[in-house]
């Protein structure tokens, strides 16, 4: 399992309630905070410039409001990609994602009703092959945690490790590799 080797931008939605709580939102069609709200505002003016050619979009309502948000500086198509909607996690929805998230994470224990780790790396190598290889980048991807892990993973970093909310991270491959760079404003 890989990724094109095309370059990338990539974006986790703004902030949530259920972020701010520290609970599991999965296919819980959740909206932005006004913290979300704001950072989605500070992140617009980091991608300005960066010749992003077009927004790629998971179709839940916080990546879609983020996007929206992030667009009034870009002023980009937006495509919406049902592949990098979040990962369903069952049972677990709307509960604290400790300490389940990292057995999930690992494939040791998959919650009732949820997808496994497994599946949601299949899920997203299909999505992220389908838009890296259909239209010309850089493009921004405004996805979601769980689906950026996956990402993560399938570029051969480690899949641990928070993302933070509305941080715009640069995806580089370089002779087979990857490495993940922040705007120096994020930093």
């Amino acid at each position: 399992m890989a990724l094109p080797q095309v370059p990338f931008w990539f974006l986790r939605h703004g902030e949530t309630d259920y972020n701010a709580a520290g609970l599991s939102q999965g296919a819980l069609d959740t909206s932005l905070n006004a913290t979300g709200r704001a950072q989605a505002a500070i992140a617009g003016p980091m991608l300005a410039g960066r010749g992003i050619t077009t927004i790629i979009c998971s179709p839940m309502q916080r990546t879609r409001q983020t996007a929206s948000i992030i667009n009034e500086f870009l002023n980009l198509p937006v495509e919406f990609e049902p592949g990098l909607r979040e990962v369903v996690f069952g049972g677990m929805e709307g509960k604290p994602l400790y300490p389940w998230f990292s057995e999930w994470l690992e494939g040791r224990n998959t919650p009732e009703g949820a997808e496994s780790f497994a599946e949601v790396l299949l899920r997203v190598e299909d999505a992220m092959e389908r838009v890296l290889t259909a239209m010309p980048g850089p493009l921004l991807i405004v996805a979601h945690g769980g689906i950026f892990r996956a990402v993560r993973d399938l570029m051969g970093l480690p899949k641990q490790g928070l993302t933070r909310n509305a941080v715009p991270m640069l995806c580089l491959p370089e002779d087979g590799n990857w490495r993940v760079e922040f705007p120096p404003e994020a930093e």
